[in-house]
C-alpha cells in the first residue's frame, strides 16, 4: 500500500498476469481472462477491470508482480457445523468397506453431545481453512441434529459464520425414528421446520437411497416453499434415482451429487439451464475421490448445455476437505471438465448455484471477493496440484488471507 495510515477510498490491484473476470464480454474465453490487468476496488466492490494501460487512478495500490487474480471461490455446499471424527470410517473405505450414508448417525451422536462452544469453534476453524485457500462465500447446512432442538442450534450457529444457510433435516432418518420414517418426514415437514425456518434461506433433502424417496423429498421440499425457503437437492450420488428429475421439476436452484445420471436426468438439466434461474448441477469431486465411487461426467453435462457448478461438500464423513482447488484438479482430471470449465464452476458456478450475481465475477459491481495467485494464470491450479498456491484472499475489497507482498 501507498499509506499504511489511513484506510484507502479506492485500491488499484495493478501488474496482474491473468485476472479472470468470468465475462466473456471483457476478455477471452469462458473466463473473460484479460492479460496485463488492473483492477480498482471502492468500497468494497469492483469499481473497474480491465487492461492496465487503461487503469484509473486510485488511493493505494497493489502489486500483483504479473501473478494471476481470479473470483473468489464460491462454495455453494458444504456442512462444516458438526463434532467428532470418522477417521477410521475413512480408513475403513480405503480397505474395501463400500460407502453409505448411514455413518452420517455417527456424526449425529457426536454432534447432539457437543457444546455451542464446541460447534462454532470447529465451524470457524473450518471457515479460516477454506478461506485462506480461497473461497470468499460458503454454504452450510445443519443435518447432523435431527431434533428440533439440534437442528435449531446448527442453523443459529450457521448463521454466525455465512449468510447462505440451509436447513437440512431431512440429511438421514433420525434414529429414533428407524422404525417410523414417516414420523420422521411429518417432524421435518412439521414443527422442525417451523422453528428452523427463519434461521435458513434455503432447504436440502437427501433425495438417494438409505436416506428419503421421491414422496417424502417432495413432501420436505414443498414444505419449505410454503415456508418461503427456496429449494436444494442432494441427488443421484449412491445411483440413478428420482433426485435430478425431482430438482427440475420443483424449480431447485441446484442439485448435487449427480454422480450417477440417465439420459433423461442430463437432458432435464439442459432443459433446465434455459431458464431464468436454472437447476445447476453441482459436482462434488472431491466426494468421489474420497468413497471411490465413479465420477460424474461432467463433458456430457456441459455439452449438453447444462449448468455446472463445482463445491467441496466438505464434512467429516464423505469429503472432508475445504480445498476448491483440490476440487478444480480432480474434475479436470477424473469428470472431463476442461481447466477454464473448472474454475468458472467453482466460482461463477456456485454463484449461480446460490442464485448470486454479487459475486463469482470480477466486472464492475460485484464484491470485491478476489484471490492472488502465486502463478502467473488460473490454469495452475489443475495444472499443479496438492501444492499451495493461495498468496492474498480479499473479501468485500478487504485482505482476510495472506499477503499480496511476494515474500518481500
Amino acid at each position: 500500500m501507498t499509506d499504511d495510515t489511513a484506510v484507502p477510498q479506492s485500491i488499484l490491484v495493478d501488474d496482474i498476469g491473468s485476472l479472470v473476470t468470468n465475462d466473456p464480454s471483457r476478455g477471452r474465453g469462458v473466463v473473460g481472462e484479460v492479460e496485463e490487468a488492473a483492477l480498482v476496488i471502492e468500497q468494497g466492490r469492483v469499481a473497474w477491470s480491465g487492461p492496465r494501460s487503461q487503469a484509473p487512478a486510485a488511493d493505494a495500490r497493489v502489486d500483483a508482480a504479473g501473478r494471476c487474480v481470479l473470483p473468489g471461490f464460491v462454495d455453494s455446499h458444504s456442512h462444516i457445523v458438526f463434532a467428532g471424527d470418522r477417521s477410521r470410517e475413512f480408513a475403513a473405505r480405503m480397505s474395501g468397506l463400500a460407502y453409505s450414508a448411514g455413518g452420517i448417525h455417527t456424526t449425529v451422536e457426536a454432534t447432539r453431545k457437543a457444546s455451542d462452544s464446541a460447534l462454532l469453534s470447529g465451524a470457524r476453524t473450518l471457515l479460516r481453512e477454506a478461506r485462506s485457500q480461497g473461497t470468499t462465500t460458503l454454504e452450510v447446512k445443519s443435518g447432523y441434529g435431527l431434533t428440533v432442538a439440534d437442528e435449531r442450534r446448527s442453523l443459529e450457529i450457521a448463521r454466525r459464520i455465512t449468510d447462505e444457510v440451509t436447513f437440512l433435516g431431512a440429511h438421514v432418518v433420525a434414529p429414533e425414528y428407524a422404525d417410523d420414517p414417516d414420523g420422521y418426514v411429518d417432524l421435518v415437514s412439521g414443527p422442525m421446520l417451523d422453528s428452523c425456518a427463519p434461521l435458513s434461506r434455503w432447504i436440502d433433502v437427501f433425495c438417494e437411497r438409505g436416506a428419503f424417496d421421491e414422496q417424502a423429498s417432495r413432501r420436505v421440499l414443498a414444505a419449505g416453499r410454503e415456508r418461503g425457503l427456496l429449494l436444494r437437492v442432494h441427488g443421484n450420488q449412491l445411483g440413478e434415482g428420482p433426485g435430478v428429475r425431482l430438482a427440475v421439476e420443483m424449480g431447485a436452484a441446484s442439485v448435487d451429487h449427480c454422480t450417477y445420471l440417465a439420459p433423461e436426468d442430463i437432458e432435464a438439466l439442459a432443459e433446465a439451464a434455459a431458464r431464468p434461474e436454472p437447476t445447476v448441477a453441482t459436482l462434488l469431486p472431491g466426494v468421489d475421490f474420497s468413497t471411490r465411487q465413479s465420477y460424474p461426467n461432467a463433458r456430457k453435462l456441459i455439452d449438453a448445455g447444462a449448468r455446472v457448478a463445482l463445491a467441496s461438500d466438505c464434512n467429516p464423513g464423505s469429503c472432508f476437505t475445504s480445498s476448491l482447488a483440490f476440487c478444480i484438479a480432480v474434475a479436470v482430471r477424473d469428470t472431463g471438465m476442461t481447466p477454464d470449465e473448472a474454475v468458472w464452476a467453482a466460482t461463477a458456478g456456485g454463484a449461480l448455484a446460490l442464485r448470486r450475481d454479487d459475486v463469482g465475477h470480477l466486472a464492475p459491481g460485484a464484491r470485491a471477493d478476489l484471490i492472488l495467485l502465486e502463478a502467473p494464470n488460473h490454469l495452475y491450479l489443475a495444472y499443479r496440484p496438492g501444492v499451495p498456491q493461495v498468496a492474498a484472499v480479499w473479501k468485500d475489497g478487504e485482505l482476510v488471507a495472506g499477503s499480496p507482498d511476494n515474500g518481500a
